[in-house]
């Protein structure tokens, strides 16, 4: 069994982490793990532990997930902007005894009873056990919510060094390619794609805290690289190129451009390649399974096709009593492979719903897989999950938080076409007294996440409902 992370056991003087202006060799990457390593060690927290990472925008953030990964403990990402009542969920049910934190005092006091410490600055020699990669957890990443209360997905080291190959394999990644990204660092796109996913291939990362198109343009350097993006920032990148060469050349330069986390529009494929002469490849996966499928670098591949399996992963279509459905029909994608988590952290109800005995996991993605098995993603099996500017946000969340206000009686979310955000966030509400919109928006990103925002506000009469009382969200306005 190998180290998850080779490149520390045998670490050179490359530049293998970049935050800004500031950087990381290996070398050194590998004494700062061993020092974060000894600190937790020094505060009594055992190897297999759950440590908090509040993902705040900084090289020592980076530092903090790949030394929790490479040295042994289980890591919870945290986001900053989250409100207390799913920080607090989260604190209850995964038990981090103790968050770490690039700036501590940002965070202070949000999980009360965890202490926070400042990560470890400071470099260590020494001996260390790297991480291998065994099925014992390594991350727990919470869900959307769509159906409630965010559920924490176990993820095994296996699963990540995995399917980190498998796209290694697909996208021909390797200690050569400089991976560029502007993604969060508490989903599986930023965290394990990203991050990573450049340690595991041994080449490079150059993560961008804030995304804008002239700072990704500046990061795309001599050496091949990789550039990591949700819809909405290719929209964004592609109506700024129309206007500047400069950015044109910069995303010609890049060897491989990958969209993931929702459906790149076509609208948006098709300007791109007309501006640069390149095809953005896309992905398909979910927290619980990583990546699924994926485009094969130098392949020619049918519009809106996420590709094909990754190699070791089963797909299945299958209809509502999860049985196969005829060849090719549209129907509920499983998955089976070492890519599939091992459950939900104290749900077993939750995680039996879902997988099965013999290791099927039911996405809920609908799709269509033609003869050459490119999959082609054509909705969800419920209306409640919204795909808004690369986060996925279950429409039963924001219906919650709404509902908390004192003035709102009921409430029906639902996400309508954007075009620049995939989705955005429309709410229904029923109120009692008068209420402006604006403040109920203001509410709901309070409460949860300013990405989970409603993007309207609509005050009706009344809700659609059915003969059995249940709201019909296909018929409001």
């Amino acid at each position: 069994m190998t180290v998850l992370f080779p490149l520390l056991e045998a670490p050179d003087d490359r530049v293998v982490l970049r935050v800004g202006e500031l950087t990381l060799t290996a070398k050194e990457l590998q004494r700062r793990c061993i020092a974060h390593a000894r600190a937790l060690e020094a505060n009594s927290i055992p190897r297999g532990a759950h440590v908090g990472v509040w993902t705040q925008p900084s090289l020592d953030t980076c530092v903090a997930l790949i030394a929790n990964a490479a040295t042994g403990f289980v890591t919870v990402p945290l986001d900053p902007k989250l409100g207390p009542r799913e920080l607090g969920h989260i604190a209850a049910d995964s038990k981090p005894v103790v968050t770490v934190a690039a700036e501590p005092d940002a965070v202070k006091g949000k999980l009360a009873g965890v202490p926070t410490l400042a990560v470890t600055q400071g470099e260590v020699d020494g001996v260390v056990q790297w991480r291998e990669a065994d099925r014992a957890p390594l991350l727990v990443l919470y869900t959307s919510g769509t159906t409630g209360l965010p559920k924490g997905a176990l993820i095994a080291a296996s699963s990540v060094a995995f399917d980190l190959d498998g796209l290694a394999k697909a996208w021909a990644w390797t200690h050569e390619d400089t991976v560029v990204h502007a993604l969060p660092l508490f989903h599986v796109h930023g965290l394990v794609l990203g991050l990573f996913g450049a340690l595991r291939a041994g080449g490079a990362l150059h993560w961008l805290p804030r995304f804008e198109p002239a700072l990704v343009a500046q990061a795309f350097s001599a050496r091949r690289s990789m550039f990591f993006a949700v819809p909405t920032m290719y929209h964004r990148l592609s109506e700024a190129a129309v206007r500047d060469p400069s950015l044109v050349a910069a995303l010609q330069s890049a060897r491989v451009l990958v969209s993931g986390s929702a459906a790149l529009p076509q609208r948006d494929q098709l300007r791109l390649e007309q501006l640069t002469g390149k095809r953005v490849i896309e992905r398909y996966g979910l927290t619980e399974t990583i990546i699924n499928t994926a485009v094969r670098v130098g392949t020619s591949f049918p519009p809106g096709s996420v590709g094909q399996a990754v190699d070791g992963v089963e797909l299945k279509l299958v209809d509502d009593a999860r049985q196969p459905t005829p060849v090719g029909s549209m129907g509920e994608i499983a998955v089976r492979g070492p890519n599939v988590f091992l459950g939900y952290l104290n749900r077993p109800d939750a995680t039996a719903a879902v997988l099965d005995a013999d290791g099927w996991f039911f996405t809920g993605d609908l799709a269509t897989i033609d003869d050459a098995g490119h999959v082609r993603i054509v909705g969800r099996r419920a209306t409640d999950l919204i795909k808004c500017g690369g986060y996925k946000v279950g429409a039963g969340e924001v219906e919650a938080a709404l509902l908390e206000h004192p003035s709102v009686r009921e409430a029906a979310v639902v996400g309508r076409p954007d075009p620049d955000l995939g989705e955005r966030i429309v709410a229904f509400v029923v109120v009692s007294g008068a209420v402006e919109p604006k403040h109920l928006e203001d509410h709901v990103a309070a409460l949860t996440s300013p990405h989970k925002r409603p993007r309207e506000v609509h005050v009706v009469a009344e809700l659609p409902r059915n003969a059995m009382g249940k709201i019909v969200k296909s018929r409001l306005p």
